[in-house]
């Protein structure tokens, strides 16, 4: 009887978990009929989540069937709602309507993450986020729309809520962005509202000051050590009372793993990521691996741990799916590993920054080198490798042993 792989989510993680499993499949001179490999998602597509912040959203996708198809990877349209771990079976639910148990051999878990909204009054009718392509999707309508309002500081003025990562490269996306749309003599206003002490908090004191820099020169006004309290059609309300006239509020202030996780055993952390073996297995259930956004693991032995990121997703899946295989075929798993971490910030339409380590980052290279750097990450880099069996299979080995 055949053994079955079942990977949940056909994102970063769950595409490298594939290829990574096929490609060990093939090196051991498997047929794809004694060792299956399945993959379940909502369609048989990457979407480009780092770019979600970006013009045209709806774009962002790169198709993953001919991929399939190539390295004998199973694909089936649908979304998993249970686990169940003690008869190694999945509910499959597909687009299509129709319920099935999906059994498995070994599961990998890369389900991903989504956006997180805090019970604020109004964020849930007024929000707009970048957390997955649909809501992506849905702000850049309502910007395109903005055209057909009346001028007023409400229209004209974009508020983002934290001052992260994704916060700063949708900011500094949008006076550019904004100009287009309403004219570019119009007075557009973008302000980063920021809980914590500063903006850029988490890429340390050596790149904070270009970052603060940037920010000032593309006109982004930064409001720190506050939050909001509250959302209505034109304003949004601050913490301290004060309120800011905008018909455009954006929310970036955090994810959280993909809800299957609580299915799981074992720990998991306040974003609600399993913390995993050094095989990504996850304790308690010897047959599953969590990969991606939904698994913290030790980077290195210095105290590093995963984030929720391309960067590490890639990697995790890799090592994800190989293991699971090796599990399988009766190979040695492999202890993940990613000791180099490095960050590649946009900040507009001409410069970004690119920083090595972890603590303290190093900044590398900024301004127009790093923009270059930059667009090759998010057009080169990340896209799924051409559907052919050597290509693909390369692409899965280097994502699991080429530090940047």
């Amino acid at each position: 009887m055949a053994q079955k792989i079942v990977i949940i989510g056909a994102g970063f993680a769950g595409l490298l978990a594939a290829l990574s499993a096929a490609r060990l499949r093939d090196e051991k001179g498997v047929s794809p009929a004694d060792l299956t490999i399945t993959v379940v998602a909502p369609e048989p597509a990457l979407i480009v989540r780092p770019r979600l912040y970006e013009r045209n959203p709806a774009s962002m996708t790169a198709p993953l069937g001919e991929l399939f198809a190539a390295t004998d990877i199973d694909f089936r349209a649908g979304w998993v709602d249970k686990i169940d771990a003690e008869k190694s079976v999945v509910n499959l639910k597909g687009v299509d309507g129709s319920a099935e148990m999906l059994p498995y051999d070994r599961l990998v878990v890369a389900a991903g993450s989504q956006g997180f909204q805090p019970p604020i009054p109004g964020l849930a009718d007024f929000g707009h986020s970048v957390n997955d392509r649909a809501a992506a999707v849905a702000l850049d309508k309502h910007l395109q729309a903005l055209a057909d309002r009346p001028a007023s500081p409400a229209r004209d003025t974009v508020v983002v809520v934290g001052g992260g990562f994704t916060g700063i490269e949708v900011a500094t996306e949008m006076p550019d962005r904004l100009r287009e749309i309403l004219g570019q003599d119009t007075p557009v206003r973008v302000v980063i509202v920021e809980h914590g002490p500063c903006v850029a908090g988490d890429m340390g004191d050596e790149p904070r000051p270009y970052i603060e820099a940037r920010l000032r020169e593309l006109g982004i006004e930064t409001i720190v050590g506050s939050g909001v309290s509250g959302l209505d059609e034109g304003s949004v309300a601050l913490d301290d009372g004060a309120r800011i006239e905008t018909d455009t509020v954006i929310w970036s202030a955090g994810m959280r793993a993909s809800p299957l996780t609580a299915q799981l055993p074992g720990e998991r952390d306040t974003l609600g990521r399993v913390l995993v073996d050094p095989d990504l297995r996850v304790p308690g259930a010897p047959h599953i691996f969590a990969t991606g956004d939904t698994a913290k693991a030790a980077t290195d032995d210095k105290g590093n741990f995963s984030l929720m990121s391309c960067q590490h997703a890639r990697r995790l899946g890799a090592f994800a799916g190989h293991n699971a295989a090796a599990d399988l075929l009766g190979e040695t798993t492999l202890p993940y590993d990613q000791p180099s971490y490095v960050v590649c910030l946009d900040l507009g339409p001409d410069a970004a920054i690119f920083t090595r380590g972890w603590s303290p980052r190093t900044v590398e290279i900024t301004g127009p080198e790093a923009k270059k750097v930059k667009m090759e990450v998010n057009s080169v880099w990340i896209y799924p490798p051409a559907a052919e069996r050597a290509a693909a299979f390369q692409n899965a080995f280097e994502a699991r042993t080429v530090d940047f």
